[in-house]
């Protein structure tokens, strides 16, 4: 029985229903691909791929928007750019996502409908914010 018991708590601490976000998802223009996973108690994404990441001549481009100068020399690819999404009443909370291509760091929510990712951007408060669509990739 205690084995039992042991097993169904293994299998249900296995499957966090938070965890749905995690993998691979192209961006909305399909012109980056991010990694979300999870780190600690919350969920980051990487950007893993992008169509601006690298420079002509194949060289990474660099993060030259930044407003902070000591993170201007950072590569794009492979950055962080979704920090702090906690997963909570069925929407991921809490988050930032960073625009390299403006500089900018936006407050987001975050909702899976289907294999779409659904990422609210805004200042403020949400209602005033713009809604970005990603696809999950296999």
């Amino acid at each position: 029985m205690f084995i039992l018991l042991f097993d169904s708590f293994i299998a249900n601490a296995q499957t966090d229903p938070g965890d749905r976000i995690k993998g691979i998802w192209l961006t909305e223009q399909k012109d980056g691909k991010v990694e979300i996973f999870r780190e600690g108690n919350a969920y980051v994404g990487r950007l893993i791929w992008g169509n601006s990441v690298l420079d002509e001549n194949g060289k990474p481009k660099h993060d030259v928007l930044n407003p902070d100068p000591k993170l201007r020399s950072r590569p794009l690819q492979g950055m962080i750019i979704i920090t702090g999404l906690v997963y909570e009443d069925g929407k991921w909370q809490s988050g930032k996502i960073y625009n390299s291509l403006s500089g900018k760091t936006y407050s987001i929510i975050a909702t899976i409908k289907g294999n779409s990712l659904e990422l609210r951007g805004y200042i403020g408060i949400p209602l005033l914010g713009k809604t970005t669509t990603w696809q999950r990739l296999d």
